[in-house]
């Protein structure tokens, strides 16, 4: 028991948040499976308020690219305070998203509300936040790279991803094998006795 905890939480230590893609296909059997494991999450009242877009069309990626990076522009522009930009510095990013259409596939993550169709949600971005968790990882233990982008507003995904309004977008994920000259900015984790505490 010890040593799997060990050897999984080792393997998730080597997990990193990648914007350069190779465009290289990704089985879709790998992605099917990957949103199977995050549906696996728990939720309150097992509601189960979450829904996969699973984007491969060029089309819609490049409908999804432009439509992200306009309202990336407002934002590091306009919205965005100076202290944001400041703790964005070190990660080097900016309004520009190549990876929405690099990428060989695009995950976009809705939280489910009441609707015609749909029941009340409890706790829908706690459990949809906890699936996302789950797609992380399952997509990293298959040996691809992901990235969590939440362009904000994000209302626009609904009409690029053909969603109903009771579908509130959560997050973007592109997904795919690292580009051979992928950087990643050198972050450091917190250790462990300051994340941790035992009472």
């Amino acid at each position: 028991m010890t040593a799997d905890a060990r050897a999984f939480a080792d393997r998730m230590a080597r997990r990193r948040s990648v914007r350069d893609f190779a465009t290289d296909p990704v089985p879709a059997e790998v992605v099917e499976a990957a949103v199977r494991a995050a549906s696996t999450a728990p939720s309150g009242a097992n509601v189960q308020p979450w829904r996969f877009v699973v984007l491969t069309d060029p089309e819609h990626k490049r409908r999804l690219r432009e439509a992200a990076e306009a309202e990336e522009r407002e934002f590091y522009a306009r919205r965005a305070s100076q202290q944001w930009l400041d703790a964005l510095a070190p990660i080097g990013t900016d309004w520009h998203k190549p990876f929405l259409t690099e990428a060989p596939v695009v995950i976009v993550v809705f939280e489910v509300h009441q609707g015609p169709n749909s029941p009340k949600p409890y706790y829908p971005k706690e459990s949809v936040g906890i699936a996302v968790g789950l797609l992380i990882a399952a997509l990293h233990h298959a040996g691809l790279v992901t990235l969590t982008h939440t362009p904000s507003p994000m209302r626009f995904l609904n009409e690029v991803c053909g969603r109903p309004p009771e579908e509130r977008p959560y997050v973007v994920m592109p997904v795919g094998f690292p580009a051979r000259d992928a950087r990643v900015p050198d972050l450091r984790r917190k250790p462990l006795e300051e994340v941790m505490i035992r009472r």
